[in-house]
């Protein structure tokens, strides 16, 4: 499983749990992240707990509105249509600037001990689709998004950091909000094959995914992605052939049904590797602890293939990532005002005292 905890540092409970359980990872939310100092402070503390320097630590660090480690002490970064936007101008400033910014994210991430980021959303949002994805898509085309994923993936590996493509099959389509309820898609599977799987069957190499919980009534009427032996063995494992490690997105979400144990049995039946519990909260993690099998297997060997690579950069220097990215933003600003007053710093480095970056 992967846990989340309550603040911005571990408190005794949480130090017993993780050292008996033994979690195979964490993730972490803004109520978690304070200072750069505090940070890794708490991610060397989270590994030591486990006594795994290999632990992975998660973030869903996307940009826009989803970025949990924020100003003043990190750049405040673009959501994922505005790098669409580029795109949609000039195709090799846009899969760059997707490449740059994924960069960035690591430059920040690694530095602070987080080593997988949760990103990209490869979901092709649906003009009647909630906005829960919104802004978080790359474009509105499978081909745009499946391009621009594809670039960010090699980007945030460049920076030693592992993806993890969301939400396998597809979140689109979906029109409600998965935290609060249970969408239902109703298109057939051929145009779901189409769109909405296709970033994911482009991105199959990619060796983390997560769940989408979203019924897609044309394949199982009943039950979830997450839940839904169906879908993760004909169209997950099947259609799309994605061998990588999979995750459920947050066991708590109120689109899921039953107690946290009937959940977790459901995910584990469906065919999930990982159960992802989010919220810290010490009763909950027992009860999905208490269901939840120790790795082995298949899983085990996808997980060990999901760490390769974890801390190897490519040796860009950060200064100079910044400032290509910038100006690549500026110039989307510049066009997008039709006027040479357009502040390009809006989507380039946050400035901190004495003018450095923050």
């Amino acid at each position: 499983m992967i846990c989340g905890l309550h603040g911005l540092e571990m408190n005794e409970d949480e130090l017993a749990f993780f050292k008996e359980v033994q979690p195979w990872g964490f993730i972490l939310f803004a109520r978690n992240v304070d200072t750069p100092e505090q940070l890794m402070k708490l991610t060397a503390s989270l590994r030591a707990a486990v006594g795994r320097d290999d632990a992975p630590i998660l973030v869903d660090q996307e940009g826009g509105r989803v970025q949990r480690l924020r100003p003043p002490h990190w750049e405040k970064y673009p959501p994922a249509a505005a790098v669409g936007n580029l795109y949609k101008q000039d195709n090799n400033k846009g899969r760059r600037a997707a490449w740059l910014l994924s960069r960035l994210l690591a430059f920040d991430l690694l530095a602070m001990g987080i080593t997988v980021d949760c990103l990209p959303v490869l979901d092709v949002p649906s003009p009647d689709g909630h906005d829960c994805i919104g802004d978080r898509a790359y474009g509105a085309t499978q081909e745009q998004v499946a391009t621009l994923g594809r670039s960010v993936c090699e980007g945030i590996m460049a920076g030693g950091v592992m993806p993890v493509i969301k939400h396998i099959p597809g979140h689109g389509r979906a029109n409600v909000d998965s935290h609060f309820k249970l969408p239902v898609v109703e298109e057939s599977f051929e145009t779901l094959a189409a769109t909405d799987f296709k970033p994911f069957l482009e991105l199959k190499h990619i060796p983390m995914a997560m769940t989408a919980h979203v019924i897609y009534s044309a394949l199982d009427p009943n039950n979830p992605a997450t839940t839904s032996k169906l879908v993760m063995d004909q169209i997950i494992r099947g259609h799309l052939g994605y061998d990588g490690l999979i995750m459920c997105d947050d066991i708590t979400m109120n689109a899921l049904s039953g107690d946290l144990t009937e959940r977790t049995n459901s995910i584990f039946a469906a065919g999930c590797d990982i159960v992802l519990h989010c919220t810290g909260e010490m009763e909950e993690m027992k009860e999905v602890a208490a269901a939840t099998p120790m790795l082995s297997g298949k899983a085990e060997q996808r997980a060990k293939v999901a760490l390769v690579g974890i801390g190897e950069t490519d040796g860009m220097k950060e200064a100079d990532c910044r400032a290509e990215f910038a100006d690549l933003m500026g110039q989307l600003l510049l066009a997008e005002a039709g006027q040479a007053d357009a502040d390009p710093t809006n989507y380039g480095p946050t400035s901190g005292q004495n003018g450095k970056i923050a």
